[in-house]
């Protein structure tokens, strides 16, 4: 098995996110032998943003970009092997402002490729990366899951299925900041679900 791990946390350390993601990764090698895990700290290694050089070089025919805009689609490239390699995603992901990181969102901009990871037929589009197991651990200050506020949910969920992600879990740790007791009650809730989703 191909495990790969994305971190989206902008904290280095700390990162509730990334502790869940890492317990769900240390779930899946117990559960799998021998499984190769690929690592990704968006915050450590942050991938460049989309803007208008990165889209004048994707949109440039391969045998015509220059030397810099051959290097700049070779960095989205190498992301997307990354996930087409991949049996199992593993995405942490804590809510800033209602909604995802700006690390996750580049990512996400990075691996969205039309005839590569996604096309457009007859009935729109169709989602390309399919076979994939995917698991994304939910940080939260504050309590917003099942409510108007989360706008994260179902960001994630659209984006993953339009890339054809459909078979995906969520483990969520919330009330992170409303204090210790609901920091242990968020942990043991999120530890508990991780049981139950990885039995």
């Amino acid at each position: 098995m191909n495990i790969l791990q994305i971190n989206s946390s902008a904290r280095s350390t700390g990162s509730e996110s990334t502790r869940l993601a890492d317990a769900i990764v240390a779930r899946l090698q117990a559960a799998n032998p021998g499984a190769i895990v690929a690592r990704r700290d968006l915050a450590a290694t942050p991938h460049p943003v989309l803007d208008e050089a990165a889209l004048q070089a994707l949109f440039t025919p391969a045998d015509q970009r220059t030397a810099e805009q051959a290097a700049r689609v070779a960095l989205d490239d190498a992301l997307i092997a990354q996930v087409q390699a991949a049996d199992a995603i593993v995405i942490g992901s804590p809510m800033y402002n209602f909604g995802i990181t700006v690390q996750l969102k580049a990512w996400f901009d990075a691996i969205a490729r039309a005839g590569v990871t996604f096309k457009y037929g007859a009935t729109g589009p169709v989602g390309l990366v399919t076979g994939k197991k995917v698991y994304v651990a939910i940080a939260r200050g504050g309590l917003h899951r099942d409510g108007p506020s989360d706008t994260q949910l179902p960001h994630l969920k659209m984006f993953l299925s339009f890339l054809g992600m459909t078979d995906v879990q969520f483990v969520y740790a919330e009330g992170l900041g409303m204090g210790p007791e609901a920091v242990a009650k968020a942990q043991a809730q999120a530890d508990a679900d991780i049981n139950a989703v990885l039995v």
